[in-house]
């Protein structure tokens, strides 16, 4: 296992983090996700913590609050020192009827996280993140918010998921500008399958010293090695997607790299899920990538993607069949700069 810094920040944490989406057996939005209970889940920590996994992400929202109630337990029931160990949650999805049990209001989020704090059993986490975009909030109320949260010690950082790289941005002006807590980590979608993110987001999280948390890292499953070209249908296979058939993909480029990775799985003696896996470990911008799974099995699968070795060829075929195709203005931005680059020597190579 290796460790990164999580964005520009000093907190280290590990290149794979543990997801606890499937923690819990509360039925509704995250049911054909979750489904492990209070034993099964703690046995999942141990293992992710034997593998030195220092990082655990999870949701008030996951199976109605029981994941933060089985993360939280798992850690007491395995005698974890709260310092050895790194927990994020996430706050703004419904967690009640009213019309104030959702969002990033100031009144929405100071409950929510004490109430995700009696959950884990933990007086801070440290990482607090919104959980996605809130419509009816003004920024600087949300953020003003959040500045009381790591100023009262209830969290050490905050960050976001699910955000537009400008919303972002003006997020991190406001908190400049009046002094607030910035956020440290972007939480969202991205695949060798899906690199959408690249076109805006990653150059953003570049320039300003975001770090990037990555979820769905196999696409829901897409990229697990169950799927071959021609399953267009894939409520009739096995696994998450046969359910739940997210995040969108591109599925005539999805299956040229899937068919690459799996060649290259083969000569390697490793899985596609791991290559797809290894291959956001090589990817600048990342700092941790969640993984989640009901197994043991499934969950040593994903801790072998760490071990997993690209070479530089290797990594230029696989650059090649997954690369988004341009679009404005990055075709104008790369036709217009180009002259500038040829005036600057390259940098000094060693011999």
């Amino acid at each position: 296992m290796r460790y990164n810094r999580l964005g520009s920040t000093g907190l280290i944490v590990s290149e794979l983090c543990l997801g606890a989406m499937t923690f819990g057996t509360d039925p509704g939005m995250f049911a054909a996700i979750a489904g492990l209970d209070q034993d099964a889940s703690t046995a999942l920590v141990k293992q992710s913590l034997d593998a030195g996994i220092n990082f655990i992400d999870t949701a008030n929202v996951y199976t109605r609050g029981q994941s933060e109630r089985f993360v939280g337990g798992a850690l007491k029931d395995l005698g974890v020192k709260r310092s050895d160990v790194v927990i994020a949650t996430k706050a703004m999805g419904s967690m009640g009827e009213g019309p104030n049990d959702a969002g990033t209001s100031r009144y929405h989020l100071l409950h929510q996280i004490d109430a995700s704090l009696e959950r884990l059993g933990t007086d801070h986490v440290d990482l607090y993140q919104i959980h996605g975009w809130d419509s009816q909030t003004p920024m600087e109320e949300a953020l003003r918010a959040l500045d009381d949260i790591v100023r009262t010690g209830r969290a050490r950082y905050i960050g976001v998921s699910n955000w537009a790289a400008w919303q972002i941005m003006k997020a991190l002006g406001i908190s400049e500008r009046l002094g607030l807590e910035r956020f440290a980590s972007l939480q969202a979608y991205y695949t060798i399958a899906g690199r959408d993110l690249e076109r805006e987001i990653v150059p953003m999280l570049q320039s300003e010293g975001v770090g990037l948390m990555v979820w769905s890292p196999l696409a829901g499953g897409l990229l697990s090695g169950k799927y071959t070209r021609g399953d267009d249908d894939k409520s009739e296979g096995e696994g998450r997607r046969a359910v739940f058939d997210f995040p969108v993909v591109d599925t005539d480029r999805a299956w040229d790299v899937i068919d690459a990775l799996r060649a290259m799985a083969d000569a390697k003696g490793k899985t596609v899920a791991q290559l797809a896996l290894s291959w956001l470990l090589y990817q600048p911008a990342v700092s941790t990538v969640i993984v989640g799974a009901k197994r043991a099995d499934q969950l040593a699968d994903n801790i072998g993607a760490c071990d997993v070795e690209f070479t530089a060829d290797e990594l230029k075929q696989l650059e090649k069949l997954s690369r988004l195709p341009r679009e404005y203005p990055g075709w104008m931005l790369a036709r217009q700069g180009s002259y500038r680059d040829e005036k600057v020597s390259p940098r000094r190579q060693p011999t």
